[in-house]
């Protein structure tokens, strides 16, 4: 049996001195994918930013990938965030630079060193997205869904046991929204990736209902659906 890939225990999440979210509890297991919804201002952004390390968790436990986020301090985070994936809505591509070289940065960035391993994990990483001849392009000559696709190759480049995606379909068309969720769906059933989605768009929880957590009222309410 796998353990849970996040555990949130009686946590209170702050921005700044501001307490946001209060008795915060909640697991999601290995390959289980999960919507977060909630109002603006009600505390969504502030969850992920603690789950990957940006903003401290000053009271209650959680564990996200085997690492306890109340130890956690600016040496252990690089090594938290090698275990996680983020896909972010504006899609935070470096624009002076091509695709492959976006990707590089990234290993690079993580440790990893061997050129032969770097290309391989690239040209596997772009063939997961479907963009395995788009490596030469600079960002800024690709769609707002190519570019949402590499953002996902970006986050799958460690092989993640977690993705955290904010908002990934909220600046796409909804042809182009259907094939990003597409994608997000079958990377956690073929790879047993976990994602945490936050979203607004209530059209594409509609066609791929799964379970919600939803910010309100400074708690967090957990509504178990069907599968994806």
């Amino acid at each position: 049996m796998f353990e849970p890939v996040v555990t949130v225990r009686d946590a209170n999440i702050y921005q700044g001195d501001n307490l946001v979210l209060s008795d915060v509890s909640f697991t999601i297991e290995r390959g289980e994918f999960v919507y977060l919804v909630g109002k603006t201002g009600t505390g969504k952004s502030s969850l992920l930013k603690t789950l990957y390390g940006e903003l401290s968790l000053k009271e209650g436990d959680a564990t996200v990938a085997g690492y306890n986020l109340r130890d956690m301090n600016w040496k252990k985070v690089p090594f938290l965030r090698r275990n996680l994936g983020v896909v972010f809505q504006d899609f935070q591509l470096l624009t002076d630079r091509n695709v492959n070289e976006n990707l590089r940065f990234v290993l690079k960035a993580t440790g990893w060193k061997d050129e032969k391993l770097i290309e391989e994990k690239i040209a596997d990483v772009l063939g997961k997205v479907g963009l395995k001849s788009k490596g030469f392009k600079m960002t800024f000559e690709l769609s707002g869904g190519e570019q949402q696709r590499i953002d996902i190759a970006r986050a799958l480049l460690n092989s993640p046991k977690l993705i955290l995606a904010d908002e990934p379909t909220g600046n796409l068309d909804p042809e182009t929204s259907d094939e990003i969720m597409q994608l997000l769906v079958s990377i956690c059933k073929d790879y047993g990736t976990s994602i945490i989605m936050a979203t607004h768009d209530f059209m594409v929880i509609s066609k791929y209902p799964s379970r919600m957590l939803k910010t309100e009222r400074g708690k967090v309410f957990d509504s178990a659906v069907a599968e994806v």
